[in-house]
């Protein structure tokens, strides 16, 4: 568990930490930091720094622009690469109404007013587990990222091939000082893609662990002169970076998920979670790929899912079962990718799975052909839907969904549909350079 103010005062002095940052997440994921010195730490601690919040993507109105910082001490972490002459230190924070009440637009606290729906309904922890994906290119001359990867590397490659190893080594490190348990780390299956896989933890820790993990991996990679990106398809012809969420529900120390005389060893529970998941698929993938180039990565052919089914062997459908039984006993979503914002992703991905425990839904029937070499009839015929296909589809699905409403609140979902419905009209009237190579000579 996190420190007490008492620990937190001597760790600073041990640690000669000069600067505190005051991190929380916008509606679009983006980690915002207030940073103050140490002479207000006192006033951080009794809740009382004030922001202005009207300057942040998805918050509030001029008028009404006041918030409040609530630190969590849980998440208190001086950042290791930092300056010895005065290293900086952090908290995630809550936001929260000037009133003293939680701010409705904020997507961490959002996440727990959906845990609070899995206690009420008996689960002590919804637990996580996440593989966020990521590629490396060079920086410019002028310290820009350019399009070039510093590696040929494939899946699982090593060094000289790897040259990313270093940095991904490096990232490593720094992550187990920051105190992450991190179960392997390898070079994906593109050139210039990596993933580090850290241990599964209930899910605000895992989603602050998420952020933080994106603040560690770019900053190290800067050191190296390189640029990491989370974008999900920033190369064509190649794979995309996913960021498959590998979910469990527990009670006490008991997996909800297993039962060692059910089918495939699952519980009815499980398959009512999967259900539920199954049946929002459609209206969740604007809030887990919530990105125009999300879309570009949900394609046949490089091993990203565009199909809604479940699997217990196939890695092809949206949903698998990994193997691993017991303890681990989980359900995979595997559609996920590194740009959705990590709070608002597990709260409907929580909510979906909720919604078909509460109303004992039953899953399709499981898919264990290869979905990829199916034609559009075999799939229908199999009760196959497919994923949205553009990000303008995905918000349509969305809107039209009150659980999936529901688990965002009024507030992150008004809010979160304006700020897409502008990108993509931004993206739809952009003229793109592919159309200039079709058409300028031929037309």
């Amino acid at each position: 568990m996190g420190y007490s103010i008492e620990e937190i005062k001597q760790i600073i002095k041990d640690e000669n930490v000069k600067f505190i940052r005051l991190q929380f997440t916008d509606l679009l994921g983006t980690v915002k930091n207030v940073e103050i010195p140490l002479s207000q730490l006192d006033k951080a601690l009794n809740n009382e720094m004030v922001f202005d919040g009207s300057s942040i993507e998805g918050f509030v109105r001029i008028e009404e622009s006041d918030m409040k910082l609530h630190p969590d001490l849980d998440t208190f972490v001086v950042f290791p690469w930092t300056s010895e002459k005065g290293k900086v230190a952090r908290f995630i924070c809550d936001i929260y109404n000037t009133d003293g009440t939680p701010f409705e637009g904020c997507p961490r606290y959002n996440l727990k007013r959906n845990l609070k729906r899995a206690e009420e309904l008996g689960f002590t922890a919804f637990n996580i587990g996440t593989e966020p994906e990521f590629f490396l290119f060079k920086l410019d001359e002028k310290g820009e990222p350019s399009l070039e990867l510093n590696d040929k590397g494939g899946y699982f490659d090593l060094a000289p091939t790897d040259l990313g190893e270093n940095c991904r080594r490096d990232i490593v490190l720094e992550l187990e000082e920051m105190g992450f348990e991190i179960e392997a780390s390898h070079h994906e299956v593109a050139p210039g893609q990596h993933e580090i896989d850290f241990k599964y933890s209930d899910a605000i820790k895992h989603a602050d662990d998420i952020q933080t993990f994106k603040l560690v991996v770019r900053t190290i990679a800067r050191q190296h002169g390189l640029h990491a990106t989370f974008m999900p398809k920033p190369l064509f012809g190649v794979n995309g970076s996913g960021m498959h969420c590998n979910m469990s529900l527990f009670k006490g120390k008991t997996n909800m998920f297993l039962d060692e005389n059910g089918p495939l060893q699952l519980s009815e529970t499980a398959y009512q979670f999967i259900a539920g998941t199954i049946k929002h698929a459609l209206s969740f993938t604007a809030v887990t790929n919530p990105t125009v180039n999300s879309y570009k990565r949900l394609v046949p052919g490089y091993e990203a899912p565009c199909y809604v089914a479940w699997s217990g062997s196939n890695r092809s459908p949206l949903i698998r079962v990994p193997s691993s039984r017991g303890m681990s006993t989980r359900v995979e979503v595997r559609s996920v990718d590194p740009s959705a914002n990590p709070y608002l992703a597990l709260s409907v991905l929580l909510a979906s799975g909720l919604d078909g425990i509460e109303n004992e839904m039953e899953p399709p029937k499981a898919v264990d052909r290869n979905i990829y070499i199916m034609d559009k009839e075999e799939r229908e015929a199999n009760g196959v839907q497919d994923l949205p296909s553009t990000l303008s589809g995905a918000l349509e699905n969305l809107k039209n969904d009150p659980v999936i409403i529901e688990a965002l609140g009024e507030h992150l979902f008004e809010h979160f549909i304006e700020s897409k419905e502008i990108e993509w009209d931004m993206f739809r009237t952009q003229v793109h350079p592919w159309e200039r190579e079709q058409y300028i000579q031929m037309y």
